[in-house]
Formats: structure tokens, C-alpha cells, sequence
């Protein structure tokens, strides 16, 4: 293959996101409710809401969420239930590993603002009357994000 050939597949290669290219925008994240006893709660109405914009879902589903670098807020409401809340992480996902190594800063910057380079907890459990935080990093392979209790600070007098 000649030099000019194989500089233009490079130039091609590095002016493409690689997260683009693996990742589609959306990705899908099962969402469930819970009381604080453990019992799944079904039908709340949930808000998931990120700087693309907001979908309503009836829990439990799976939905695909518009991918962003942005967290995703999710609120959610049931009759006679306290309001479960949540923020869902949004982490750097491999394929923007991959384009810093091998694409360049031009393809990082397409992935970052497409939000392809991004990816949220695959399965989260929301805890009404509860406010938690579910990191994709505490995700494993086939069982539900269960989130960590926000803790707010004491203030001192």
C-alpha cells in the first residue's frame, strides 16, 4: 500500500470518534422501585431527566437513555410514597480511552459532545423516600445497582 493511501486511511480513522463508531447515543438501563423494606414498588411514575432532555417511564422498564457526559437526574413518584430520588453517574466509557489513544483530540471532542464516550449504571434500583447515588464503577455483570445513600452534612453551629 503506498504512503499516500495509507495517510489518508489515518487521516479518515483519527477525524472519526471511536465511541461513535461502537457506541450508538442511547444505551439501554433498566429502572426499578423499591419501598426502604425491600419491596419492589411497580407503576411509579419516573422522571429521568440529562442536558438532552427528559423521558417519563413506568417503572419497572428498560429504556434507552440519550448518553451524555451530564448525570442523570431521576425522580420518582407513587401514591401514598415518599418520592424516590436518584443521580445516576455519567463515567467515561472505553471507546474514549480508544480515541485518545489512537484517534486524537479531534474524535474526543465529537465523542464528548455526542455523549458516546459516556455510559450510566446498567440496572438501578430507586429507594423511595430515599436519595441515592448509582456509579456505573459499583455496576456487576447481571445484578442491580442498589446506589449508595447520599449523606447530607450536619451543619455545625
Amino acid at each position: 500500500m503506498s504512503f499516500r493511501l495509507c495517510s489518508i486511511a489515518f487521516a479518515c480513522v483519527a477525524m472519526t470518534g471511536c465511541a461513535s463508531i461502537m457506541n450508538d447515543t442511547t444505551a439501554p438501563v433498566r429502572f426499578e422501585t423499591f419501598s426502604a423494606a425491600g419491596v419492589e414498588i411497580k407503576g411509579a411514575d419516573c422522571k429521568l431527566e440529562n442536558d438532552y432532555g427528559q423521558q417519563n417511564i413506568k417503572t419497572p422498564a428498560t429504556v434507552n437513555v440519550r448518553r451524555s457526559s451530564k448525570d442523570l437526574q431521576i425522580t420518582c413518584v407513587k401514591t401514598d410514597a415518599v418520592d424516590g430520588r436518584g443521580v445516576a453517574i455519567s463515567r467515561a466509557n472505553g471507546g474514549l480511552a480508544g480515541n485518545l489513544l489512537f484517534g486524537g483530540g479531534i474524535g474526543a471532542i465529537i465523542d464528548h459532545n455526542k455523549g458516546t464516550a459516556y455510559t450510566y449504571p446498567q440496572w438501578v434500583q430507586v429507594v423511595m423516600g430515599k436519595i441515592l447515588t448509582f456509579d456505573r464503577r459499583a455496576d456487576v455483570e447481571g445484578q442491580p445497582n442498589r446506589g449508595t445513600e447520599l449523606v447530607t452534612p450536619v451543619a455545625s453551629k
